[in-house]
């Protein structure tokens, strides 16, 4: 043992640092995982930013349950007239590339026609099942 301990005393230095970067390499398992937990670490924080935009801000969804397109007509290359329905009220606007321009404001008259209820978007799951349903069937036969 004494005799081993002697002749690493007598070894360059960079000798010894070059055996120990060597030990310290990573196998290669090790680095997989390291890949992976960060992959993980990365998904979940967009998911959570995802949901958190979600929470606090509502965005246009928010708005969209307030307000609602009743019509509207072009009156020139980039001008709009425009009725929107606004708590029982029809806002005219004029709407132009620029600006939004409120031009008259009356209650909802009585004989408007409601607004559709819109069936919510299916969920991408229910989809792809779908899809793959439908493309079993067609291959089996």
């Amino acid at each position: 043992m004494r005799r081993l301990l002697s002749s690493l005393w007598l070894l360059p230095p960079a000798a010894l640092a070059q055996a120990n970067a060597v030990q310290a390499a990573p196998s290669g398992w090790a680095s997989l995982m390291q890949v992976l937990l960060s992959l993980a670490l990365v998904l979940a924080l967009i998911v959570g930013a995802a949901w958190l935009t979600r929470r606090l801000g509502g965005g246009a969804l928010g708005a969209s349950r307030h307000l609602r397109v009743v019509g509207g007509v072009m009156v020139g290359q980039k001008e709009r007239v425009v009725i929107v329905e606004q708590g029982g009220q029809w806002l005219v606007l004029g709407v132009t590339a620029g600006s939004v321009t409120l031009l008259d404001k009356q209650a909802k008259p009585d004989d408007a026609p409601e607004a559709p209820q819109t069936a919510l978007p299916e969920s991408f799951s229910r989809i792809l099942a779908n899809t793959l349903a439908k493309a079993r069937k067609g291959g089996g036969q």
